[in-house]
């Protein structure tokens, strides 16, 4: 099951902390059927993560991706970035319980990953944990709603 619809490319970036994972991850679910759209880097060589944290962002915002996937060292400067975006909900995770909740809670619609300090199999789980959670709305939804400015 999937809380998202996947009739959509997944948006996915990575500055060049993240690009190993990135590589592995779009392999990864492309293996498993999903079309993924792939907005960079392309390479391990030092990049600016908001000039790939962007256009993700912009691809979720436009409703043209089914959700994003951005990767960096951190993962934070990733989530700030894309945050900016109105009707952009990125969630930093590092830990599965983390990933259920920024989409029960939270309705995220794009995962920041850490890839300096997560497994790469972790990387994957959170990610099919984040796709198959669906948001909670109820009392969730009035919050989620106050986000925007």
């Amino acid at each position: 099951m999937n809380a998202f619809d996947v009739s959509k490319p997944i948006a996915i970036g990575a500055d060049h902390a993240g690009f190993e994972y990135k590589q592995a991850i779009k392999t990864w679910l492309q293996q498993k059927g999903f079309t993924i759209k792939d907005f960079g880097t392309h390479s391990t060589t030092s990049v600016d993560y908001p000039d790939f944290a962007h256009p993700v962002a912009a691809f979720v915002e436009s409703g043209e991706a089914a959700f994003g996937i951005l990767l960096c060292g951190s993962g934070n400067g990733v989530a700030i970035t894309a945050n900016k975006h109105q009707h952009v909900r990125a969630g930093l995770c590092w830990d599965n319980d983390v990933a259920k909740l920024i989409r029960m809670h939270n309705d995220a619609n794009i995962i920041c990953l850490p890839a300096r300090f997560i497994a790469l199999t972790l990387a994957q789980e959170l990610i099919e944990t984040f796709m198959t959670t669906a948001f909670e709305g109820g009392r969730h939804a009035n919050r989620v709603n106050k986000i925007a400015c």
